[in-house]
Order: C-alpha cells, then structure tokens, then sequence
C-alpha cells in the first residue's frame, strides 16, 4: 500500500470511529517526531489540521475534504 493510501485510509477511519459529538484525533509522525496532528469534528463534518514546527506557534487549517487534508498530510511526512 502507499502511502498516500496509508493516510487516506487512517483519516477514513478517524471519520468512522466518531461518534456523536466528540471530535477524534490522529498524530502523524517522523522518525519519532510529531509533525501534525489531525482532529474530525463529527457535529460539522470537518477536519482541523495542526501543523508543528520548530520553535514557533502550532498552525491550524480547516477541510471539509478528507482528500485535500490527505494531501496535505503527505506533503508535511515527506
């Protein structure tokens, strides 16, 4: 599997195993190293990325579109 799939896959089932109103979240990694976190809101249908850098401030994003979070994931784990 690739592994664009392998994320693609994994937000599926973050999708999935929301239920009622409780977001759910997911951590991406390297090498041991957070890179970003991913949370689905079940009550709007969207996903919040936060993106960690070094020594600055977590930046968020918003998707409604579990593809462009997707890409957006596998571009940050490259």
């Amino acid at each position: 599997m690739s592994q664009l799939q392998g994320i693609l896959t994994r937000l599926k089932n973050l999708q999935e195993q929301a239920t009622g109103s409780e977001p759910t979240q997911r951590f991406f990694e390297v090498n041991g190293e957070r890179k970003c976190q991913v949370t689905f809101h079940p009550k709007n249908e969207t996903f919040e990325l936060e993106v960690y850098n070094d020594k600055e401030k977590p930046k968020r994003y918003q998707f409604d579109n579990v593809d462009m979070i997707t890409i957006e994931v596998f571009e940050l784990i490259q």
